[in-house]
């Protein structure tokens, strides 16, 4: 049996990630504690983190810094962020800088299915519109989290955009938190066929 890739990813009522310029400012932060604890339950079985380049070169050193002060009210959280395994997609980069992180040296669809075929427990995506869509144009992902924020913002970089057909998917549950965030699980049809 094949390991489980979940996204969490926050986005913009009308499906947007981040602004045109890469904007996060539609995003709320002041996350209640029911929403802290649904994201506690989705990584407590996650032992590999897969990341985009642009995100983990933020990602990876602020949980880095988390996890270094133990008066830090997200330490717990930090201390798993940086001690998960985590490998960084990119291009650009010769070699990982972080500790506790490799590079992805083949295609997408390669080293994610490299990645879900090792013996481990769950492994959860984060990362901008490029490396997301790409997961979703190849049907890469086993369950979706969307963090719907309370703000449509016309226009801005969507994860859908690359899609040759369109992707059916079943809702799993749809929770409303007192911040403001509607989370939408949803996981992919089984009858649909992973592209390649």
């Amino acid at each position: 049996m094949t390991r489980k890739l979940k996204l969490q990813v926050q986005m913009s009522i009308d499906g947007y990630i981040c602004g045109p310029n890469d904007e996060l400012d539609f995003m709320v932060w002041n996350w209640d504690d029911q929403l802290k604890q649904y994201v506690t339950n989705l990584t407590e079985p996650v032992d590999c983190i897969v990341l985009g380049r642009k995100l983990a070169q933020g990602f990876i050193p602020h949980w880095a810094g988390v996890a270094a002060d133990p008066g830090h009210p997200e330490h717990s959280a930090g201390i798993k962020f940086t001690d998960t395994p985590k490998v960084v997609f990119s291009q650009m980069l010769e070699k990982s800088d972080w500790a506790n992180t490799a590079l992805a040296k083949s295609s997408l669809v390669e080293e994610i299915t490299r990645i879900k075929n090792q013996p481990g427990k769950d492994i959860i995506a984060y990362g901008g519109a490029t490396f997301v869509s790409g997961l979703v144009k190849h049907n890469l992902i086993d369950e979706y989290h969307l963090f719907i924020n309370p703000a449509a913002i016309g226009n801005g970089r969507s994860i859908f955009n690359t899609l040759n057909q369109r992707r059916n998917l079943t809702l799993v549950k749809a929770i409303a938190f007192p911040c403001g965030i509607v989370v939408l699980n949803y996981a992919p049809n089984q009858s649909e066929n992973r592209e390649s």
